[in-house]
C-alpha cells in the first residue's frame, strides 16, 4: 500500500486546520442571497384598495426604480461568487471571512435600499444615496479581494488555469468598483447623477457577457 500523503492523516481528512467545508460556505451564501433578493420585493408599497391605482404606482417610482437596481447589483455578486466557487477546490479561515464581511454588506442592501428609495428627493436625497453607494462599494471591493486571495493562493483552487481566470474576473470587475466610488462621490453633491451611475454599472455588468460572446462568434466568422 502507498504511503499517505503527508496532508493526511489515516482517515484521509487534512491536517491542515484552516481548511474548511466549501459546500457549507456555498450553501449559506446562497441563501442569504435568495434571502436579500426576496426582502427587497417586499419593500414594495401595495396601493391601499381605496387608492386609484395607476397613480399610487406612478407616485412610488423611486421605489421601483431601487429594487431594480439592487436586483441587478446583487444579481450580478451572486453570478459572480457562483463562478468563484466554481473555481475554488477548498476554502479556507480567510476566505470564510471575506465571504462574510460580503455578506454582511450584501444583507444590507434591503435597508439601504428602502433608505434611499424613500429619500430620491428631498433633504435627505445627498445622504442616503451616499449611504446605498457606499454599502454596493464595500460589498464589490470585498468581492474582489476574495477573488484576488484565492488567486494569491493557487493550492485552494480547482486547477491552474483557476488563478488566471480570478485575475481576469477582478480586472473586469476594477471599472465597477471605480464607478461605484465616482457615484458615492457625485452622490455628496449631485444625487441623481449618482443615481445614472449606479444603474449603468449595474446594467453594465448584467449585459456584458453578452458583448463577450458577440465579439467572440465576430471572430469565430472571419
Amino acid at each position: 500500500m502507498g504511503r499517505r500523503n503527508e496532508g493526511e492523516t489515516k482517515s484521509g481528512r487534512s491536517r491542515l486546520t484552516d481548511v474548511l467545508p466549501t459546500d457549507r460556505l456555498n450553501a449559506f451564501a446562497d441563501g442569504v442571497f435568495a434571502i436579500v433578493i426576496t426582502l427587497l420585493v417586499l419593500e414594495l408599497p401595495v396601493p391601499a384598495a381605496e387608492e386609484a391605482l395607476v397613480p399610487a404606482l406612478l407616485d412610488a417610482w423611486p421605489n421601483f426604480l431601487a429594487y431594480i437596481i439592487s436586483f441587478v447589483f446583487i444579481g450580478g455578486f451572486w453570478m459572480t461568487h457562483a463562478s468563484i466557487t466554481r473555481l475554488t477546490g477548498e476554502e479556507d479561515e480567510v476566505t470564510f471571512r471575506l465571504t462574510l464581511m460580503m455578506l454582511f454588506f450584501v444583507s444590507l442592501i434591503p435597508f439601504t435600499t428602502s433608505l434611499m428609495a424613500g429619500h430620491l428627493t428631498g433633504v435627505g436625497s445627498h445622504l442616503a444615496v451616499l449611504i446605498y453607494g457606499l454599502d454596493l462599494l464595500v460589498a464589490s471591493v470585498l468581492l474582489s479581494g476574495i477573488m484576488r486571495y484565492l488567486a494569491w493562493r493557487p493550492e485552494l483552487l480547482v486547477d491552474g488555469l483557476a488563478e488566471e481566470d480570478f485575475r481576469l474576473m477582478a480586472r473586469r470587475r476594477r471599472s465597477g468598483i471605480v464607478f461605484n466610488g465616482i457615484g458615492a462621490l457625485l452622490a455628496l453633491f449631485l444625487p441623481p447623477a449618482a443615481i445614472v451611475v449606479y444603474i449603468s454599472v449595474a446594467f453594465f455588468f448584467f449585459v456584458q457577457p453578452f458583448f463577450y460572446k458577440r465579439i467572440l462568434r465576430g471572430f469565430k466568422k472571419e
